[in-house]
């Protein structure tokens, strides 16, 4: 299957993470843990955003976010990958998006701008189906990983966003973002069921 384009690489360079792995390691800490305190900082940069200390958040979220590429190499490296973990860091990951894009909502409809309110709501959907259509194309039999905005672009695109202040661009751009990533996944998913549908029918 084509690979879809991204913004950023789908892993850290293990010159850089295996330190800090390593690191974590010695200190015995679980991926779990990792997990768990990732989420308890989306939502402290979702109380940061609804009180309009935008730029704190800007700096928070991405910290917390980067937390998510951590888990996975830290269980790997410990041989506790497992479908308890990841099930664990799926369902987080989710939920940090949805509290971070909260806070945002918060924001915006405290100060009666509309338009932004709409656009948390289409880029909160956007994300969800992204995430959604990997995993039912999954159980189908097509594994569709990649796109334009996955969780990583998205997180930095909204911490660019509160840093300069740009919120309302960084709403555009992920409402946009996460359709066109939806459909693409779509797209690519049925192509792939439909070629593995008439292979099987030809044998």
């Amino acid at each position: 299957m084509t690979m879809l384009p991204r913004l950023l690489p789908s892993r850290v360079p293990a010159v850089i993470l295996d330190p800090i792995v390593r690191v974590l390691i010695a200190l015995r800490i679980t991926p779990n843990v990792i997990t768990v305190v990732g989420f308890l900082g989306a939502v402290a940069a979702a109380a940061l955003i609804a009180t309009g200390e935008l730029r704190s958040a800007g700096s928070a979220g991405p910290r917390a976010g980067a937390l998510d590429l951590l888990d996975g190499a830290l269980a790997r490296a410990t041989g506790r990958a497992g479908p308890v973990g990841a099930l664990l860091d799926s369902t987080l990951d989710r939920a940090s998006e949805a509290a971070v894009l909260f806070g945002v909502l918060l924001y915006q409809l405290d100060r009666g701008n509309n338009e932004e309110a709409a656009l948390v709501f289409v880029a909160l959907a956007g994300s969800f189906l992204v995430s959604y259509v990997r995993t039912r194309a999954g159980e189908l039999g097509s594994e569709v990983a990649e796109g334009l905005a996955t969780r990583p672009e998205r997180v930095l695109v909204l911490g660019v966003g509160l840093l300069t202040g740009w919120v309302r661009v960084a709403l555009w751009i992920l409402a946009i973002a996460t359709a066109l990533t939806a459909i693409q996944r779509l797209v690519l998913a049925i192509g792939a069921l439909r070629r593995a549908q008439s292979t099987e029918g030809g044998d």
